[in-house]
């Protein structure tokens, strides 16, 4: 029988906190162990406290020094009309090329945050049996190893489910995610390590835009955000364009993003200087790694004003044109007077 992996909207805990493998959907703890009440196949999970969901947690995130263990709760629920058996476990997250926040497939094996948590035994995973409706409280420690590297680790703990479908089994799977900040010497590094710039004219001179193509890395071992401001000067400094203003969700520590930054009403001035400057945010529940890094880029861009010549060309055009048509005009006004003339003077001869 071959498996295909379903992925279905369950819910997210605040800004992406709860999501489903590859997506980001939904909102609040509460709504994410109901979203799924009314499909058969349904399941939901979120973190647990006194035996329910924990409403005062859209996601695990822990401080731990290296050695250290913290025990925890999961709660997952049959949401569905039919008996699932679920299987919950742990995994590492990465950032995709587009930034998404998004975890290993079921296939592939954790080396890092995934392999510290364990459920019951010391396993790396728990199966249970649920009736429709029923839930279950899920245990599990996070050890961080003695060497553990310091810095922010993040993962996830999913919920998966197969059921038949047809000749296929469908795979449901939700996740929280999951961040261990292990204490030690600690490094907030973002950069910009490229940047290039193109222009895009319009029929108006001063409405174009310019778009600015950054690289960012996360050189450090924290996770960060950032806000970034773009502008466009011209020669001398002189602004020729507002300001664009963009906030970049986190990046995990050694992830790279691509993006592009828009700037608009720019002016065709033949030079323009684009530039962007980033500041580095982080997330309220990280450990202070200190001073936040700040980074400048900026680069040259020669435009031809196609609008300005396209119109310049079409005065002069018309300069010429009405010149000629001057010119051609007297010279046939002076043809004909000095016709007039010579027929005067050839009949005052007849005469």
């Amino acid at each position: 029988m071959m498996i295909h992996r379903y992925i279905r909207p369950l819910g997210l805990v605040a800004t992406g906190a709860l999501l489903t493998i590859g997506l980001t959907v939904g909102t609040g703890a509460v709504q994410a162990m109901s979203a799924s009440a009314a499909e058969s196949d349904g399941i939901a999970g979120a973190p647990s406290a006194d035996g329910g969901v924990d409403q005062s947690r859209s996601r695990y995130s822990y401080q731990m020094d290296p050695g250290q263990a913290v025990s925890d709760e999961y709660l997952v629920q049959n949401t569905g009309t039919t008996t699932q058996s679920v299987t919950v476990y742990a995994t590492d997250a990465f950032n995709t090329d587009d930034g998404v926040f998004s975890l290993l497939d079921g296939g592939v094996s954790p080396v890092d945050v995934g392999r510290w948590v364990t459920f019951a035994s010391g396993a790396d995973q728990i199966t249970a049996t649920l009736e429709p409706g029923a839930s279950k409280v899920i245990p599990f420690t996070v050890t961080t190893p003695a060497d553990a590297r310091p810095g922010d680790h993040a993962g996830g703990i999913i919920a998966s489910a197969l059921s038949p479908s047809g000749q296929i089994s469908l795979d449901r799977r939700v996740a929280i995610r999951l961040y261990v900040r292990v204490k030690g010497e600690l490094q907030a590094g973002l950069t910009i390590s490229s940047i290039a710039s193109s222009y895009q004219a319009e029929l108006n001179p001063f409405s174009g835009k310019t778009e600015l193509h950054v690289t960012l890395n996360n050189t450090g071992n924290v996770a960060l955000g950032a806000t970034t401001v773009s502008r466009v000067r011209g020669i001398f400094g002189i602004p020729v364009s507002g300001t664009s203003r963009e906030e970049i969700p986190e990046m995990l520590p050694g992830s790279t993003r691509t993006l592009t930054m828009t700037v608009r009403g720019v002016g065709s001035w033949v030079y323009l200087n684009p530039q962007v400057n980033l500041a580095a945010t982080i997330d309220t529940e990280a450990i202070n790694p200190g001073v936040l890094p700040t980074a400048s880029r900026e680069t040259d861009l020669i435009v031809v004003p196609w609008g300005a010549v396209i119109i310049l060309s079409l005065a002069v055009l018309i300069y010429f044109i009405v010149r000629f048509t001057r010119s051609r005009s007297a010279q046939r006004a002076a043809a004909w007077n000095e016709y007039t003339e010579a027929e005067a003077r050839r009949q005052a001869r007849e005469e």
